[in-house]
């Protein structure tokens, strides 16, 4: 699984994001910013040996990916509870869960869900939105 990301000149700066995540940084040259990024969410990530892989696009285009694919869903479906506002507990009723253990297992990489679970758990986290599915670059 990858998330698509955006590199681009901002002043003197070179601005990236990966929008799916809401995670903005910043780098001196576009090589930083792309080392910038994946820094920035292998630290949110907080797992010893989960590493982050950038996947150079053409123009502004990137990827993000990670052999740890459960680490990575559990940060994207954190990051999007927090930002809704959600407790746990109100994420498990929306699925229409008696406990909030079965949702929070993805949460925390413990469980990596198939497409069609994390389409129910991100529209259960995030109401207004939904991801789009496109065929990467090798």
């Amino acid at each position: 699984m990858r998330f698509a990301g955006r590199v681009f000149k901002c002043g003197s700066h070179w601005a990236v994001e990966v929008p799916i995540l809401d995670i903005v940084t910043q780098g001196r040259s576009k090589r930083d910013a792309l080392e910038m990024i994946a820094d920035a969410i292998e630290s949110l990530v907080r797992r010893d040996g989960f590493v982050i892989k950038v996947f150079p696009g053409t123009g502004e285009e990137f990827e993000i990916g990670a052999a740890d694919e459960a680490a990575l869903t559990a940060l994207l479906l954190r990051r999007a509870r927090v930002r809704s506002g959600l407790s746990l507990a109100e994420v498990a009723a929306r699925l229409g869960a008696k406990s909030i253990n079965g949702y929070a297992r993805y949460e925390q990489g413990r469980s990596v869900p198939s497409l069609r679970k994390l389409s129910q758990l991100y529209a259960a986290v995030k109401r207004t939105g939904d991801f789009v599915l496109i065929e990467g670059r090798s």
